[in-house]
């Protein structure tokens, strides 16, 4: 029994030394473009992975900095998520991606180039080749002048658009921060400078939208200064 045991236990490890000294093999083998493996999504290639990152081929799986190819990824690609393994069996490397979903078209100037491209509901720019499958017929609201600053104020902008009543076209940041919005029917808003005040003037925009519609003067309205929105000053056409 016990000359039984020992050759139980002599050929595990054999069998354990053998797995590992394979997997340690398998690891120092060269990955080449042909053994990425990607998983999650049909817009982006093997070409778009490498041509997206500081990867050299052929390289050697240990050698791969997956968190470092993660972050290039993600922000080159603008991705919601992308995560990054060495895999063994089948040999590879893995990259699963998560796209963003675009809601909203985007403009940006970028060394005074105006760049086109959509924006997602977090506020974040998607350059318009990395949402290649996006139908434009269907996004009705336009940003323009986006800076990573403003990202958290067009975040808030966008999620009220889904929650509240009203329907904005246009929104514009100029050159010194001074933000406007523009209304289906409440036409031109100032907003200012304020991105503390956001919030509050959602609301006050909901709220002016439900009470020109049940007075029907929308039409009557210019625009609206909400610069300070507990003293709104609403300017109508004069005949």
């Amino acid at each position: 029994m016990k000359k039984h045991k020992k050759i139980n236990t002599r050929n595990f490890l054999f069998l354990l030394l053998f797995i590992t000294s394979l997997i340690s093999l398998k690891t120092l083998k060269k990955v080449n473009i042909h053994d990425i493996i990607i998983s999650g999504n049909e817009i982006f290639s093997k070409t778009d992975v490498v041509n997206n990152s500081s990867l050299k081929f052929p390289i050697r799986l240990i050698f791969i900095k997956t968190n470092f190819l993660e972050k290039e990824l993600k922000q080159n690609l603008s991705l919601k998520n992308v995560s990054v393994s060495r895999q063994i069996f089948p040999f590879g490397l893995k990259v699963h991606i998560h796209t963003r979903a675009p809601i909203a078209y985007g403009e940006r100037i970028l060394n005074d180039e105006k760049i086109l491209g959509f924006i997602d509901i977090d506020g974040i720019f998607i350059d318009k080749e990395n949402a290649k499958n996006t139908n434009e017929s269907k996004l009705t609201l336009k940003v323009i002048g986006w800076e990573e600053k403003f990202k958290n104020i067009i975040s808030a902008i966008l999620s009220a658009q889904e929650n509240y009543d009203f329907e904005l076209v246009k929104v514009t940041f100029s050159p010194n921060g001074f933000l406007t919005v523009e209304e289906k029917d409440l036409k031109t808003i100032f907003l200012g400078f304020n991105p503390n005040l956001i919030h509050h003037q959602l609301k006050i925009i909901n709220s002016l939208k439900h009470e020109f519609k049940k007075n029907k003067i929308s039409s009557k309205i210019e625009n609206i200064d909400l610069t300070d929105p507990n003293k709104p000053i609403i300017k109508v056409f004069k005949p």
